[in-house]
C-alpha cells in the first residue's frame, strides 16, 4: 500500500519515516521547500530521537514533494498531520486543513478507485463532520462513505519520544466515517506497529471529543500531584513521592503522571485543556475541573519561585537548569521554565540557564534579561539556587564540587529527583519538591 503524508513538521517527518521504515511507500508533501528538501536529501527536517535512524533505514522507500495533489495522486491512503493553531477564543483553528483539503479533493477528483483520508491534526468536536468532509465532497466532486473514506485519527505522543510512541502506542483512536475506512486504517497500523494495538472504533464527534478529554484527564492528574507537593511542602515530615506510590497501588488511580514536579507545557497539554473547557462554553454547558487544572498549573510555578527567592539573598544569582517544555527536544512552547525564568527575574534574582537543545529558541523570548551559560558547569558556578527544571539525562552528572563555593550555602532544588540526595545534602541546601524535612 502507498502512503502520503501531507504536512512534514515535528509530527508529520515521524509519522512518514516510521511508516516507511515499516514498509510502507511514502510520500510527503509540505509547503516548506526546506522540509522537502531535507526528506529527500535523507537528512531528519526536525530534532527527534531514532528519527534519522528510520529515514537512513528507509531512504528507498521515502521521498518528498511540495505538491500535495500530486502526493494524493501517488498514494491509496494519505495522511494530514498539519498545524491547527489555537484561536483567540481558545478553540482548534482549521486553516491549514481546509487548506489542505482543496489539492487532496482535487486529486480525489482525477483519481479513480477508493482512497482513505486520515485527519491526524487534533480538531474540535465536530469539525471533521461539519468543515472537512464537506470541503473534500465539494472539491473532489465525490461521496465520503463511497467513493473515499474518512477517519479521524490523532496521536497520542510527546515531542522527544515521538518515534517510541508511534511504534508502541498505548491504544489507537478511530473515529470514522464508514467501517471500510476504520478497518483500512486499522490494516496500516497493525503493520506499523511494533506493538500489538488496542483499536477504539467511534463516530468523528466521540473520537474528537476522546482525543481533548484523554489531555484533559492527565494535565489535572499532574495538577493534583503538584497541588499534593505543595501541601508537602508545608508539612514538615511529609514526602509526596512516598504518598504518590502509595496511592498510585491502587488500581482505581495509577501511578502514570501522578508526581509532584514542575508544572505541565508544550504544545498540546495546556492548550488541548483550555480547549476542553472552552467546548464545554460554547455548548452551554461547564467544565470547572478544567479550568481549576488549568489554574493550579500556573500557580504552582508561582509557588516555585517563591520557593526559591526564599532560599537566595536579595539579588542573588538563580542557575536555571533545563529551558524545553520536557526533555529530548528543544521547544520551548508553553514552557514551565520560561515561565520559571521570568517570575524569578520579576522577583529581583539573577538567572543564569543552560539546555542541551533549548537555548537558541529560548533567547528569542528571554534574549537580554538571562545570562546563557555555555555549559551547565558554566551555569551553576557562581549560582547561589540550582533548579533543576527539565529532567535532562546530562543533568544527572551535576556534582557538589561544580557548585559555588563547593555547594556550601547554596540550595538545589532537584524537581525530578534526578541527584543522589547522600552526595548533596552534606554540603547543599538539597531540596525535592514536595519533601520537606522535620526541622
Amino acid at each position: 500500500m502507498r502512503l502520503s503524508v501531507i504536512g512534514l513538521g515535528k509530527l508529520g517527518s515521524p509519522l512518514a519515516a516510521v511508516m516507511a521504515y515499516k514498509g510502507f511507500k511514502v510520500v510527503g508533501a509540505d509547503l516548506n521547500p526546506a522540509c522537502v528538501e531535507a526528506i529527500n536529501a535523507g537528512r531528519a527536517p526536525v530534532i527527534e530521537p531514532r528519527l534519522q535512524e528510520l529515514i537512513d533505514a528507509a531512504k528507498d522507500r521515502l521521498c518528498a514533494t511540495t505538491d500535495i495533489k500530486a502526493a494524493v495522486k501517488a498514494s491509496d491512503a494519505s495522511f494530514v498531520i498539519v498545524p491547527t493553531p489555537t484561536g483567540p477564543d481558545g478553540t482548534f483553528v482549521m486553516d491549514y486543513v481546509l487548506k489542505a483539503a482543496q489539492p487532496i479533493g482535487q486529486a480525489l477528483a482525477e483519481k479513480p478507485g477508493y482512497h482513505l483520508i486520515v485527519l491526524t491534526s487534533t480538531v474540535m468536536p465536530g469539525d471533521t463532520e461539519a468543515h472537512f468532509v464537506p470541503a473534500l465532497e465539494r472539491f473532489s466532486g465525490k461521496r465520503c462513505g463511497a467513493d473515499f473514506g474518512v477517519c479521524y485519527n490523532p496521536e497520542f505522543i510527546a515531542l522527544g519520544s515521538v518515534v517510541h510512541n508511534m511504534l508502541n502506542p498505548d491504544f489507537i483512536l478511530v473515529g470514522e466515517s464508514d467501517e471500510k475506512a476504520g478497518a483500512l486504517l486499522e490494516t496500516i497500523y497493525r503493520q506499523s506497529c511494533d506493538s500489538v494495538p488496542v483499536f477504539a472504533h467511534m463516530n468523528f464527534v466521540s473520537a474528537e471529543l476522546a482525543k481533548i478529554s484523554v489531555n484533559s484527564y492527565v494535565t489535572m492528574r499532574i495538577s493534583f500531584a503538584n497541588q499534593l507537593a505543595r501541601i508537602c511542602d508545608h508539612l514538615p515530615g511529609s514526602d509526596v513521592d512516598v504518598i504518590t506510590r502509595a496511592i498510585g497501588l491502587d488500581t482505581r488511580i495509577g501511578r502514570k503522571y501522578l508526581k509532584g514536579a514542575v508544572s505541565f507545557g508544550g504544545p498540546c497539554f495546556p492548550r488541548d485543556n483550555m480547549a476542553f473547557s472552552k467546548m464545554a462554553a460554547n455548548l452551554g454547558t461547564d467544565a470547572p475541573l478544567a479550568k481549576a487544572t488549568d489554574s493550579l498549573n500556573k500557580s504552582y510555578l508561582d509557588h516555585l519561585v517563591a520557593r526559591t527567592i526564599a532560599a537566595v539573598p536579595k539579588g542573588g544569582r538563580v542557575a536555571l537548569l533545563g529551558l524545553s517544555y520536557k526533555a529530548d527536544t528543544g521547544v520551548v512552547e508553553e514552557s514551565p521554565s520560561l515561565v520559571l525564568a521570568q517570575g524569578l527575574l520579576a522577583a529581583g534574582a539573577k538567572v543564569s540557564a543552560y539546555d542541551p537543545l533549548a537555548m537558541p529558541q529560548a533567547k528569542e523570548i528571554l534574549d537580554g534579561r538571562v545570562e546563557w551559560a555555555e555549559t551547565m558547569a558554566a551555569c551553576v558556578s557562581q549560582a547561589d539556587a540550582v533548579i533543576l527544571a527539565v529532567p535532562w539525562d546530562a543533568f544527572r552528572e551535576l556534582t557538589p564540587d561544580q557548585l559555588k563555593n563547593g555547594g556550601r550555602g547554596v540550595t538545589v532544588l532537584d524537581c525530578w529527583r534526578q541527584l543522589s540526595p547522600a552526595l548533596f545534602e552534606p554540603v547543599a541546601t538539597y531540596l525535592n519538591p514536595g519533601r520537606t524535612p522535620k526541622s
